[in-house]
């Protein structure tokens, strides 16, 4: 699909938009115990912001691993952002599809709650490389 420049914004912003809507959304889910699903949009929320990296430096893919096989070749492995964070939406990715698919999973409350500040981390920094914004 070929974007104008101003598409192109526009995606961007509403990629990170949605991304920065997920906060909220762990949010109440964590107030209320719903651990699974707390798993489930701290992953989505990073996988926002990845989709907001790709459209701005032309990738595009609705394979999950895809996008993180990029951003991990393209801007960990290279340095430009921090190797935290490549393992951040690793271990997100992991544990979203554990929680997705497999049975009988029960996930801690502490490590989701620290899940959900390494999320909130890392959208801040996508955001931050490509707006120049914190």
């Amino acid at each position: 699909m070929t974007l104008t420049a101003e598409e192109r914004i526009a995606l961007i912003q509403y990629r990170l938009s949605e991304a920065k809507d997920t906060i909220m959304d762990v949010e109440v889910l964590l107030e209320n115990n719903r651990l699974r699903a707390s798993v489930n949009r701290i992953y989505y929320g990073m996988f926002y912001a990845l989709l907001a990296l790709g459209i701005a430096y032309g990738y595009e893919t609705s394979k999950h691993q895809q996008l993180i096989g990029w951003f991990n070749k393209n801007f960990i492995h290279k340095g430009l952002i921090e190797t935290r964070f490549g393992q951040y939406i690793n271990k997100a990715s992991n544990r979203r599809t554990k929680g997705d698919y497999e049975s009988f999973i029960v996930f801690e409350k502490e490590i989701i709650e620290e899940m959900f500040v390494e999320m909130k981390s890392f959208i801040t920094e996508i955001d931050f490389f490509l707006l120049g914004e914190k």
